[in-house]
């Protein structure tokens, strides 16, 4: 029998609040000294009343309208009972029956994803078990801090389809400014369910979780369709569970078997009114959204004519595609879009992520970086010299034009000059020459590089070119 992978992904992302979901404490999940951000409401002291964060909630609406949601005018908090040890409250206050967002979807790749809810909870504490104890620390920092959930319906067939969810998911999160979602942090997790069904029929479904990485979710989920194809195949039965990732041995792991909701005890939740939400409140939030990835990868194209690659750098690296729009208005000429983008994401961007782990300032203004792409346009500076220009301006901030002038760099335009350098590079390289006269045009490339290189990249291309065929043919 032919076994269908069919697979759903609950998403957790930390919202970027000031202040916890229900109390003044500040909102630092990353806070290395343990229990500083915190308070009786977090920490589940007797007596005490929760507060709703009302920017939370309009982040979570925020990001339902990013996903085509549907978003509640009517929704409520509940108590989900379950105990831990990072669970100060013995509950967690999220929301099971009213959720903020409904039926909504995301579509990548051409395939539209179906988005069950997102909905508004509280984050738990952090265990922490030092080496050789017998003990393990709490730390409740994290706990309490707004947490976003999101559910997909099992629209997903593969791992791939998985991870390019995940990582869409994400840059819609940093774009709406809703959470940095770095999973490498914890600020963003995922865990996938999973179940391999013949036909029409779906199968046992199993639960991953601690997916903390792209690669942990589209590896983890790879290897649970194999562990449950080969169960199958071999006659034995996929028990509903809970596994974890196993990211050292790459293999998951039983936990636990799954949880129903009613093991939770759902409630509605006393301490906290229900939300409403008018239409003008929703058309507001609707009105702050900024212009997506989607529709920025297609504007891109459509305006620029670039290459798929470049787009995608400029989506991901946001700043770099604001700063590429800013050049392409001072050079006002979309054929020069191509070079403009091409030296951006090689060079460029190589720089960029230099300075970054040195902590150093970008200085180069759009106006001088449409200087120095118009220089290589017109074939004033070769691609050599660009590559020493550009670096220098990363670091000073001057202009193409200065510093050409003040490092030599200025080209040589000399015919005789020219014509000099060309008769001692053809003197050295007889064996190419005979190349050439025998018809091998490779032949002509190599000579142009040499001559190119003893000039250091200052001779003008054209007139190189020109002047050598003259000299082969004569």
């Amino acid at each position: 029998m032919q076994y269908k992978p069919t697979i759903g992904l609950e998403i957790h992302a930390e919202l970027k609040t000031k202040s916890k979901m229900f109390c003044s404490c500040r909102n630092d999940s990353l806070e290395r000294h343990p229990n500083v951000n915190i308070c009786p409401v977090c920490t589940g002291q007797p007596g005490v009343l929760p507060v709703i964060n009302e920017d939370a909630v309009r982040k979570v609406i925020k990001t339902g309208l990013a996903l085509n949601c549907q978003i509640s005018e009517e929704s409520k908090f509940d108590r989900k009972n379950y105990f831990y040890p990072d669970l100060p409250k013995n509950y967690q206050i999220s929301q099971y029956y009213f959720p903020l967002c409904r039926k909504g979807y995301l579509e990548i790749g051409g395939k539209k994803v179906r988005i069950r809810e997102v909905h508004l909870e509280e984050d738990t504490g952090r265990l922490v078990h030092p080496g050789g104890a017998d003990y393990s620390l709490v730390d409740f920092n994290r706990a309490g801090v707004p947490l976003m959930e999101l559910a997909t319906e099992p629209d997903l067939n593969s791992a791939d389809q998985a991870r390019v969810f995940a990582e869409e998911l994400q840059l819609i999160f940093r774009y709406l400014g809703v959470s940095d979602a770095d999973m490498e942090k914890g600020q963003m997790r995922v865990e996938a369910n999973i179940s391999l069904g013949g036909g029409s029929k779906l199968g046992t479904k199993v639960e991953i979780k601690n997916l903390n990485s792209f690669r942990a979710v589209e590896k983890g989920i790879e290897y649970e369709i194999q562990r449950q194809r080969k169960l199958l195949q071999s006659g034995e039965k996929v028990i509903q569970e809970t596994r974890g990732w196993n990211a050292t041995k790459s293999v998951t792991v039983s936990q636990r078997e799954k949880e129903q909701a009613h093991d939770y005890r759902y409630f509605p939740e006393p301490d906290l009114p229900p939300l409403s939400f008018t239409k003008k409140f929703i058309d507001e939030a609707r009105k702050e959204l900024p212009e997506l990835p989607a529709l920025r990868r297609e504007r891109f194209e459509k305006e620029y004519g670039i290459e798929e690659k470049a787009i995608e750098v400029f989506v991901w690296n946001k700043d770099l595609g604001e700063y590429f729009e800013k050049v392409m208005s001072e050079l006002g000429d979309r054929k020069l879009a191509r070079l403009a983008s091409n030296y951006m994401i090689s060079d460029l961007l190589g720089l960029l992520q230099k300075a970054s782990v040195a902590g150093e300032n970008f200085r180069i203004v759009p106006e001088d970086f449409a200087k120095f792409v118009k220089l290589i346009e017109r074939g004033e500076i070769s691609s050599k010299i660009a590559k020493a220009v550009l670096t220098e301006m990363f670091s000073t901030g001057k202009d193409p034009s200065q510093v050409i002038e003040e490092k030599g760099l200025t080209q040589i335009k000399d015919e005789t000059q020219i014509e000099n350098i060309i008769k001692e590079v053809i003197s050295e390289n007889q064996k190419a020459v005979n190349d050439f006269k025998k018809g091998k045009e490779t032949a002509l490339q190599f000579l142009i590089g040499q001559v190119m290189q003893r000039s250091r990249g200052r001779a003008n291309p054209g007139m190189v070119q020109k002047s050598l065929r003259k000299f082969l043919r004569g």
